[in-house]
């Protein structure tokens, strides 16, 4: 699948880096910026690594946080999951090709709790969906990059464009929203798709229970 999907998944990147997005979203792919360039990058080699594979699994998460997808790239990815990588899933790495990003002011930021639950759970599952936002930037509060916020239904509603564009691409047989934003986005869009709890805030027990559940039956 991967060379057929490869000028789509160009095509989605591309319409990423172009988004106009309100002062307090920040585009992590948009054009004249190096770091985006290496996120626009690592994007590109996360999306033909997963068309390469024969994927069953659609797991659509919020939006990027601060300390993840928002200096990665990658959805639900910190630089400690980029860098490191994942034997157990044979997927990133410096060695695969994937690049550092620390933006002036997130030198320290590392690692990032709902990635790390995220990656383990899938790790120890032994199972790789693809991994998507509702909202696919980084919204923030205004004046602080260093910030997350729950994304507005305009937001909602652009997500939802690069969502279809995800869809289109994979022929997945089960999509799992995890928390209520991805599971509204979903259901508006008339999707068919089974719901767990976000891993933060406390969550993290209920979530991998309800995802191991799932994937059990066919990820």
């Amino acid at each position: 699948m991967e060379s057929s999907a490869e000028p789509q998944i160009d095509a989605l990147i591309r319409a990423l880096s172009l988004a106009q997005l309100p002062g307090d979203a920040f585009n992590q792919y948009a054009p004249g910026d190096v770091n985006n360039a290496i996120r626009r990058a690592n994007l590109r080699l996360y999306l033909l690594a997963m068309a390469a594979r024969d994927l069953q699994t659609l797991l659509v998460m919020e939006a990027p946080g601060y300390r993840g997808c928002r200096l990665t790239g990658i959805p639900v990815t910190s630089r400690k999951v980029l860098l490191e990588g994942l034997p157990a899933l044979s997927l990133f790495g410096r060695e695969a090709g994937f690049r550092d990003v620390a933006d002036a002011g997130f030198e320290r930021v590392y690692g990032e709790q709902s990635a790390t639950i995220v990656w383990s759970t899938l790790s120890d599952l032994g199972a790789l969906p693809l991994i998507w936002n509702a909202f696919p930037f980084h919204p923030q509060r205004a004046g602080k990059p260093d910030s997350n916020r729950r994304p507005r239904p305009l937001e909602i509603a652009l997500g939802a464009e690069f969502l279809r564009r995800i869809m289109a691409i994979w022929d997945f047989k089960q999509v799992i929203a995890v928390g209520n934003v991805a599971f509204e986005t979903l259901r508006d869009l008339s999707l068919n798709c089974r719901k767990v709890r976000h891993p933060a805030h406390g969550g993290k027990k209920d979530f991998v229970a309800g995802l191991t559940a799932l994937l059990s039956l066919g990820a």
